[in-house]
């Protein structure tokens, strides 16, 4: 029987392509099965499909945009054991983590919906007595929405549901990793009523990617594109993006530190400190690569970290592949080489695949060490000491990145002096780095990249004012 292959959804219709590429599973090896690969012409039918549909589209009620939202969160919840276990098979992670993914997408759904209706102009006052004014706000077009494989459910709705919500249409170009989840999202909102052409969804092979998406934001009818993933790859489609002068939201890159200063419950920093380093096997772009410790507690924080680590993340973890594994083990070798301390793990440690890696805390690391600025994306962190607020401050911004922090003290003035002066889009305040979720808007600093999603502020990042005045 031959493998199952994931097709294209351009204006409504599923297709599949005469080239191909396999998709692995991580923690297997083994083919789960093949996706089509997209050429420039089916990227040029995606946009296409997009443009002719986004008049009618634009002009549906905001109550029915809503509804449709709440019934692709109803088809997503009904889905759930299915859906799940695409996640499963292909990014190698647990089937706890695809329930968290569809979980706080299900949710996510159901803010956007809520907020559909808070769509306004307004009406200024112009200096004239004689002249009447209004502001509208209306959708871009079309949007080119460029979603990753780490947290693919949330990542790839969340790259697609404001822009809808706000009256744009879409082209999904989904991650080459995870292309039937992300064929998943899609299908959702078709099966929910979306008409023809509002969404569609291409992936495409790693060979084909930059020649592919260099046409998609090339292409005259793309408006504006967001993009999740690593800050390399950010800097080209931010350049690419200018060449064309069009707007663009980028969330990137991070070296997430955590603050655990000396009044800090240490039980809770230590539990926390773990679950966000390593959750999902570090492969989040807000996991804790960095705790800055006050030295009076280092100590008895790094004993119950150690414990902390060995209790919650006993077994090796998936990563996304061989690479992800090599370059941990390179960056933990060269801060064992520079004088750094193994707190626990074993960078030669041979596990039952190339893909897995035990968790590596890397104590006493200076900045002459790689690891001290390189974003890892895998299950290492690095502890450092220091003595003071300015100390601590500065080594936390000591990197290019700013997407998430925490700080864990029992001191609120402290905590809030430290928020101030971290250079991050979101602090935490004794909980963990990693958290994202529909009420708060989420986005970087630095080369973590800008704008921002979720909230209001995500939804009015896919509307742009007109203004209209008249006299008499």
């Amino acid at each position: 029987m031959a493998p199952y292959t994931v097709p294209f959804i351009i204006n409504g219709e599923e297709r599949t392509a005469s080239d191909t590429f396999e998709v692995r599973s991580p923690a297997t090896g083994e083919v789960v099965h093949l996706c089509s690969t997209a050429s420039v012409s089916d990227a040029t039918a995606a946009v296409e499909a997009a443009a002719a549909a986004a008049p009618s589209w634009r002009d549906v009620s905001p109550g029915a945009r809503r509804d449709l939202l709440l019934k692709a969160a109803d088809i997503m919840q009904k889905r759930w054991a299915e859906l799940s276990q695409y996640l499963v098979d292909e990014i190698g992670q647990s089937s706890g983590w695809a329930d968290f993914n569809l979980g706080v997408t299900v949710d996510q759904i159901k803010d956007v919906a809520g907020r559909v209706g808070t769509i306004s102009g307004i009406v200024p006052r112009p200096a004239d007595p004689n002249t009447g004014a209004m502001v509208w706000r209306e959708p871009y077009g079309v949007v080119l929405a460029i979603a990753p494989w780490n947290a693919p459910y949330i990542l790839g709705t969340r790259a697609v549901l404001n822009p809808l919500a706000a009256g744009c249409t879409v082209v999904l170009k989904g991650t080459e990793t995870a292309p039937r989840v992300m064929h998943a999202i899609a299908s959702v909102f078709q099966e929910a009523g979306l008409p023809k052409g509002v969404l569609n969804f291409i992936s495409t092979s790693p060979a084909n990617a930059a020649v592919v998406t260099e046409a998609l934001i090339a292409h005259p009818q793309i408006k504006k594109i967001n993009f999740t993933g690593s800050t390399g790859v950010g800097r080209i489609i931010g350049k690419l993006a200018g060449q064309h002068l069009k707007p663009v939201v980028l969330e990137l890159g991070g070296k997430a530190p955590a603050i655990v200063w000396e009044d800090a419950n240490l039980d809770l920093a230590a539990e926390c400190c773990a679950r966000g380093a390593f959750v999902a096997s570090g492969q989040v772009c807000m996991s804790t690569e960095r705790i800055i410790v006050h030295s009076k507690v280092s100590g008895a924080f790094q004993t119950k970290f150690k414990a902390a680590v060995e209790k919650m993340f006993p077994e090796a973890q998936v990563h996304i592949n061989t690479a992800g594994v090599e370059k941990n083990k390179k960056l933990v070798q060269d801060a064992a080489s520079k004088g750094a301390t193994i707190l626990t793990g074993d960078f030669n440690a041979q596990e039952s695949s190339s893909t897995r890696m035990r968790p590596i805390v890397v104590a006493n690391v200076t900045p002459e060490m790689d690891i001290y600025k390189t974003e890892s994306f895998g299950t290492t962190v690095s502890v450092l000491e220091v003595d003071t607020e300015k100390e601590a401050l500065r080594i936390a911004n000591d990197t290019e990145y700013g997407l998430s922090s925490a700080v864990f003290t029992e001191d609120l003035r402290i905590g809030l002096r430290l928020a101030k002066g971290i250079e991050t889009g979101a602090v935490h305040i004794n909980d963990m780095t990693v958290h994202d979720e529909s009420s708060l808007p989420h986005g970087g600093a630095k080369a973590s990249g800008y704008g921002r999603f979720n909230t209001s502020a995500g939804l009015e990042e896919w509307l742009r004012t007109k203004t209209v005045t008249w006299k008499g």
